[in-house]
């Protein structure tokens, strides 16, 4: 693996030489992933593929990798020797048993390049100090990733962790840092708490908000209401990134705030229909990821089950690398009501622009073969809002009308904010 750092600028370079950099990174992560990986090298040789002849334009001649897959074979994915492995996350299963993922001592050193590329691209400097409000233990890989982004930037981080909105709020006055980096509903809670300390969120310090976790914008890159009141409550610049533990890939968006954009050098990605096909620029689909440049456990066309489309145009920043858009669901999460084609954000989107409504979740179940059928549980801070209101904004902006249930916010709580899930859980499959 050679330095991490000779393709720093390739992302400003022109389509042709980033298409040449990635050519070049993707024959070698072939090249390894055959002569290291068991897996891929016994895939290899069922299939009768010739890594040599795969190239960036004949890439759907590999086959998908799946969760299912890693959960199955995990071990075989390690492409090295146990003593090279240097820290083991682990990344939720989709039969509910978590998947290890191993990294060596270079992939940690990859992981920091990925992140300070991010956060320089969206204004984070040396002169920083950021307030990470995600967990760096329970062997969840975001928090150490950003850590080490910061580290490798120059700047200061505060590791206050998954902790009260109370100590938060002392970490901020004390320690005066500029930048915050947490799950968006967690941001605006602690937002609102230090305006009702009387401690003004907007006259606090903090100049950026990097968002984790949940969505920030729609399809055509406009703020939902939880990015609107970020900026609104924090008069702070609001920025979404994407990642997972298996694609140890970044993509966050830069001071444009229009996608998050692709470290060229770092992944290549594909969006896929549901036959598997690949779809033109802008088009809606499965993102599917090669990570590139890994050594630990290298994977070729993960399916991330995320559904997204990417963007082709030069950004205003400069860049003209890929950007990926918003994630606009789970492909596992898609609903069919009466014809009707959605995914759970769609609804989220609803609820949040109703300002009685504080707390919320949704389940879903298939009492039908053709039409699932969907449940709506959300806590009030109006007495005057009733379910007939809430169901008439839905039905005016999706042409549906789900069941809804008022209940004590409380309840909502103990659903949402859950011990057992690192982030909260607003949507519940029953089908």
């Amino acid at each position: 693996m050679k330095d991490l750092h000779i393709y720093r600028k390739i992302e400003f370079a022109t389509p042709k030489k980033i298409r040449e950099a990635q050519e070049k990174l993707f024959k070698e992560h072939l090249a390894y992933c055959y002569k290291n990986s068991s897996y891929y090298h016994s895939l290899f040789k069922k299939r009768k593929l010739n890594f040599k002849a795969i190239t960036l334009d004949n890439i759907s001649l590999l086959p998908f990798t799946e969760k299912k897959d890693i959960e199955k074979y995990n071990d075989d994915f390690l492409a090295v020797g146990p003593k090279d492995v240097v820290d083991i996350v682990l990344s939720s299963g989709s039969t509910g048993k978590p998947t290890k993922i191993s990294y060596t001592e270079f992939d940690l050193k990859r992981l920091a390049y990925n992140e300070e590329q991010s956060f320089l691209g969206c204004g984070l400097t040396s002169k920083d100090t950021v307030l990470l409000t995600c967990t760096m233990d329970r062997c969840f890989v975001a928090g150490l990733a950003y850590f080490l982004g910061v580290r490798a930037l120059g700047g200061s981080t505060i590791r206050n962790g998954l902790n009260s909105l109370e100590s938060h709020l002392e970490v901020i006055k004390r320690m005066r840092p500029t930048a915050i980096i947490g799950v968006p509903s967690f941001l605006r809670k602690l937002g609102l708490h230090l305006d009702a300390q009387g401690f003004l969120a907007k006259k606090s310090g903090i100049l950026k908000l990097v968002c984790i976790g949940e969505p920030l914008r729609d399809k055509n890159l406009k703020f939902l209401k939880v990015g609107e009141d970020l900026e609104k409550i924090w008069k702070a610049k609001v920025y979404s990134t994407y990642s997972s533990s298996e694609i140890v890939s970044t993509f966050c968006e830069c001071a444009a705030q229009a996608g998050g954009h692709l470290h060229p050098d770092l992944a290549i990605v594909e969006i896929v229909d549901d036959s598997g096909r690949v779809l033109p620029f802008g088009e809606t689909g499965e993102v599917v990821v090669t990570p590139l440049r890994v050594q630990g456990m290298p994977l070729l066309r993960f399916k991330t089950g995320d559904v997204s489309f990417l963007i082709e145009k030069t950004c205003a920043c400069g860049r003209k690398s890929l950007r990926l858009g918003p994630i606009l669901g789970r492909k596992k999460q898609m609903m069919k009501v009466c014809g009707t084609t959605l995914y759970p954000q769609a609804i989220y989107s609803c609820l949040e622009e109703i300002a009685a409504i504080s707390e919320y979740y949704i389940t879903v179940t298939s009492e039908e073969e053709l039409s699932d059928n969907i449940e709506i549980y959300v806590a009030v801070n109006n007495p005057s809002c009733t379910e007939k209101e809430i169901q008439e904004r839905i039905q005016a902006h999706l042409r549906l009308r789900p069941k809804i249930f008022i209940i004590e916010e409380e309840l909502v709580k103990e659903q949402v904010y859950s011990q057992n899930s690192r982030k909260p859980v607003r949507f519940i499959d029953r089908r």
